[in-house]
């Protein structure tokens, strides 16, 4: 039977997820402008450092650019920490504590937003501004050079081409060395660094048609004729200024686009209540929630956020919880239950006691799962980063190719179309959209699943997910209520059945399993007095076995009995047998030699589990049963449920050969548990799915965790998986064709045959609304249904 597979000496602490600390961190360490790199430095992002969304292997102490691709860096969500003061008049007023501005009298308000937040808006007004100045000096560069391709205009009768070039060199050098000085930054930061990237390709190409350009207006004389049309050389100013006002206005909506992506992770923060009141020596005081401490008293009334995780004291109450499970129905609380922080209290006051603070609360570490998922790479990513190895130094030699070959074989002026072809590739390549494809696709998927009660604990996780057709469950927690009751007690003749229940009760008070808790409430609700047992030993996948009063007593399987000499009753073994056809578990119970009776216990089937499996049906999963539990009352689960195939009577061991058949038979396995027996297979499975309500050994083997503890919960995800992954593959497949058919045409190969040639500044555009387009795509996943 599964409840005695395991009977730890030390109680195994059944918990919610939230009783563990799943955080761990690494010190991060490096040179001096403190940007960390190695092999694992995505672990060691701790909260509140700054790191790359495309190489999360880039950890910085302070904000700034990913010195490898040249993206903004992100912060790590931080939860918990003093929560600071401030003034909505005067914001310059900071403090640690409430109070009242010195300024202005005004009550101080806890202040929104996060470091995070604010170097974002940053950036945001930074490129704002850039963007508008610079498209406000382009305008006259562009008309002048346009000009004379309008003849009504007549703007070189006016402005002679001696007088224009000095006033495209005057407005167009801001745009390019002012405003544009950020990209040149990150270009050669990139080549320093080795990491060639779209800003290397920017500042080759702008930097070219800049250069160009300054040198004819200054010293025109070093240009030979194959530069020269009707005697002037070719002014490229407005190519440059017009490729760094649009990649200006791409980023500016990218770094919009981008602060949209980590909405998920900010409503879960924004979750967290501000303060509580909490209840010391009779009197009620409101404080900041930082400021609680496990043990504390805290009332909490009708409409009021729950501040802290913790227990019912006093009172009861329906609490909506769905915004930590996303189930929309709220859920009745009493005394003695427990609540989540953050979840909203409806209808009664009550008193809870607080025990989990800080980064120990439920929600804390489903943020910090969240942002290490987010921050995780999938495997697909493999080849869009080994294409975009190459990308960089390819399309730097193509540019060069595509020089050479119009210098030699282009129409007159030779140079000239070899230059402008040859800074429409560098600008048109854009590796920033395949890097990007999966990252921000990631990023999305993981907070959208997280506000449903998904918690996906890596990237692999989702790409895996989407395979899996093959799921193997366990029984009691997982497809069962995980709350049982003794439904039925069997004496053999003699036995006084009290006695049988009391001695049943001494050996499993050591353990915290939800069957033998069941035993234990079975004997305290009936008033039984319970004795202490010695010698307690525990045999997996048989029972356990002590000394009460001087004699040896056995709680188990009937196969664990018949082992230690125990003679068993025929009466007895056709009551079990009847009882387990009515899918309860049977718990024999012996002293010495001598069968004193059994024990049966039923676990209700949970409400959602028919429609679940009918759920994992449709989408082509086949669901197997893999239990401790006897054979009889597994069938008989398995058979009010529909469940494909029943393995019963399995130790932790038999899981695990059952996962690795399964793996040998080319299957994609899934395997669903909450309890400590179930961690190897978790483990060994292709997904392991953990229920938020099991064990913490379970959910830390388990690459999904589902909050509430809910078979349905796997439909969930498997549709999260589906629609993260199809949405990648659409970002992909845009990245490669977006540059598979951008480079040839801006390098000429359509010139031969239509004369069309791609100019830079088109180049520019298409380039800067290619990453774009990718992130807005991902962000469609915001509006998946689950």
């Amino acid at each position: 039977m599964k409840e005695h597979q395991h009977h730890p000496d030390k109680p195994s602490g059944e918990k919610k997820i939230g009783d563990h600390n799943c955080c761990s961190h690494g010190d991060a360490s490096g040179p001096d402008d403190h940007h960390h790199h190695g092999q694992n430095a995505a672990s060691k992002a701790r909260p509140g450092q700054w790191t790359c969304p495309m190489h999360p292997e880039v950890v910085s102490d302070n904000p700034g650019d990913c010195p490898k691709c040249g993206m903004a860096l992100e912060q790590v969500p931080v939860l918990s920490g003093a929560t600071i003061y401030t003034c909505p008049m005067h914001p310059e007023i900071e403090q640690d504590r409430p109070g009242d501005c010195p300024i202005c009298g005004m009550p101080l308000e806890p202040k929104v937003g996060s470091a995070a937040d604010e170097h974002a808006a940053h950036e945001i007004r930074d490129l704002s501004r850039k963007f508008w100045i610079g498209l406000t000096l382009t305008i006259p560069v562009l008309v002048l050079a346009m000009g004379g391709m309008i003849p009504a205009l007549r703007l070189h009768e006016i402005l002679p081409m001696s007088v224009s070039k000095w006033i495209e060199f005057a407005f167009a050098t801001p745009v390019i060395v002012w405003a544009g000085s950020m990209f040149f930054v990150k270009g050669w930061r990139s080549i320093l660094n080795r990491s060639p990237n779209m800003f290397t390709l920017i500042m080759l190409g702008v930097g070219a048609a800049y250069l160009f350009s300054a040198v004819a207006v200054l010293a025109p004389g070093l240009f030979p004729d194959s530069f020269r049309k009707g005697g002037e050389v070719g002014l490229y100013f407005e190519a440059g200024a017009v490729i760094i006002v649009l990649v200006l206005l791409g980023q500016l909506l990218e770094a919009k686009a981008r602060s949209q992506t980590g909405q998920a992770i900010k409503a879960l923060l924004n979750l967290a209540a501000k303060t509580a009141h909490r209840l010391r020596d009779g009197e009620e005081e409101e404080i900041p929630i930082d400021q609680l401490r496990a043990g504390d008293l805290l009332r909490v009334r009708p409409g009021e956020k729950v501040p802290i995780d913790g227990v019912i004291t006093e009172g009861n109450s329906n609490v909506d919880e769905s915004m930590i499970t996303g189930e929309p129905l709220p859920v009745k609380k009493a005394s003695g239950d427990t609540v989540i922080g953050a979840t909203v209290n409806q209808t009664g006051t009550f008193v809870m006691r607080t025990e989990k603070v800080g980064s120990e609360t439920l929600l804390s570490q489903i943020v910090h799962m969240v942002a290490e998922a987010q921050r995780s790479r999938a495997p697909i990513q493999k080849l869009a980063d080994t294409v975009a190895g190459y990308f960089v130094p390819a399309v730097v030699i193509i540019a060069i190719t595509t020089f050479i070959v119009w210098s030699v074989w282009g129409p007159a002026p030779a140079m000239a179309y070899a230059l402008v072809n040859a800074v429409a590739v560098l600008i048109i390549a854009c590796p920033c959209a395949l890097g990007l494809a999966t990252p921000m696709s990631i990023m999305v998927g993981v907070g959208r699943a997280a506000q449903s009660g998904i918690l996906i604990k890596n990237a692999e996780a989702i790409e895996t997910a989407e395979k899996v057709d093959t799921l193997l469950t366990d029984k009691t927690g997982t497809l069962t209520a995980g709350k049982p009751r003794v439904t039925s007690r069997v004496t053999a003749d003699g036995v006084d059945e009290g006695g049988m229940l009391a001695l049943a009760a001494s050996l499993e008070t050591s353990s915290e399993h939800p069957l033998a808790r069941a035993i234990v409430d079975e004997a305290k609700e009936s008033g039984i007095t319970i004795p202490a047992a010695a010698n307690f030993q525990s045999t997996t996948g048989g029972g356990v076995e002590g000394d009460v009063d001087g004699s040896k007593i056995r709680v188990g399987k009937e196969g664990f009995l018949r082992d230690n000499g125990v003679v068993i009753p025929e009466e007895l073994a056709t009551q079990s047998a009847h009882l387990q056809e009515e899918a309860q578990t049977v718990v024999w119970v012996a002293s010495n030699d001598r069968a004193l009776g059994i024990l049966g216990i039923s676990d209700p089937i949970k409400e959602t589990a028919a429609a679940a499996i009918a759920a994992l049906h449709q989408a082509g999963i086949r669901v197997i049963m893999a239990t401790g539990d006897n054979q009889k009352t597994a069938e008989a689960v398995g058979r009010a449920l529909g469940i494909d195939e029943v393995r019963a009577g399995l130790s932790p061991e038999d899981k695990i050969v059952i996962v690795k058949e399964l793996k040998a038979q080319g299957a994609i396995v899934a395997m669903a548990g909450d309890g400590i027996n179930d961690a190897p297979a978790l483990a060994e499975a292709h997904v392991g799915v953990a229920m938020g309500t099991g064990t913490d050994v379970a959910i830390e083997s388990a690459s999904i965790t589902l909050v509430k503890g809910d078979l349905s919960g796997i439909v969930k995800a498997v549709t999260v998986s589906r629609s993260v992954m199809r949405n990648i593959r659409q970002n992909l497949f845009f990245a490669f064709i977006y540059n598979g058919l951008g480079v040839p045409i801006a390098a000429g190969v359509l010139y031969p045959f239509t004369g069309t040639l791609l100019s830079p500044m088109i180049a520019g555009a298409a380039m800067s609304f290619s990453s774009l387009s990718v992130i807005t795509n991902a962000l469609r996943l915001r509006r998946m249904k689950i």
